[in-house]
């Protein structure tokens, strides 16, 4: 009787051991994006990405003191120096977003904040303004003109206007 009563207790234990070893969920299946050699004039970031409403930026890489830019037809020299972000957005809400490139801005070391440089978005052939569609992912340069004796410290976003906030006023600063 006491080896049966030791049976059942060794097997309720051990049952009891195994309900408490619940298997641990599965991480959900991820796209591997192969990765790409950064620019030779550029700076890999590698920041979290943040939001601004329901868009959210990836920083990738940041170049600044480049004193022209050259597109197929032209070279472009900068009034004072020019400041490129390569980044990724990504509409993570339910509806589009349009998009615009021309409200992001670039805060420099005294406060300053720049908008894109708009021959230089032209030159180098970069989106103006887009429909950013439910889940979709775009990458892209943003290019400034800051004084040389500046420093590029943060990005402005913008994320556009969302069914939450229609004026989408308020950016959100990602330093730099």
């Amino acid at each position: 009787m006491k080896l049966r009563l030791l049976a059942v207790v060794v097997l309720a234990l051990a049952a009891g051991c195994a309900a408490a070893e619940q298997p641990s969920t599965p991480a959900p299946a991820t796209y591997e994006l192969p990765p790409r050699q950064v620019r030779p004039d550029e700076t890999a970031l590698e920041l979290p990405p943040a939001k601004n409403g329901d868009t959210e930026f990836t920083l990738l890489g940041l170049a600044a003191g480049l004193p022209s830019i050259t597109g197929s037809h032209t070279e472009f020299p900068a009034k004072g120096q020019f400041v490129r972000v390569r980044l990724v957005v990504t509409n993570t809400g339910t509806s589009s977003v349009l998009f615009d490139t021309k409200r992001q801005l670039l805060v420099d070391d005294q406060g300053v904040a720049h908008p894109p440089e708009e021959q230089a978005m032209i030159i180098k052939r970069q989106p103006a303004q887009f429909d950013l569609g439910h889940g979709v992912r775009v990458e892209f340069d943003l290019y400034w003109d800051i004084p040389k004796d500046r420093k590029p410290v943060t990005l402005r976003a913008f994320g556009g206007p969302s069914i939450t906030d229609m004026k989408n006023l308020v950016g959100t600063d990602i330093k730099l």
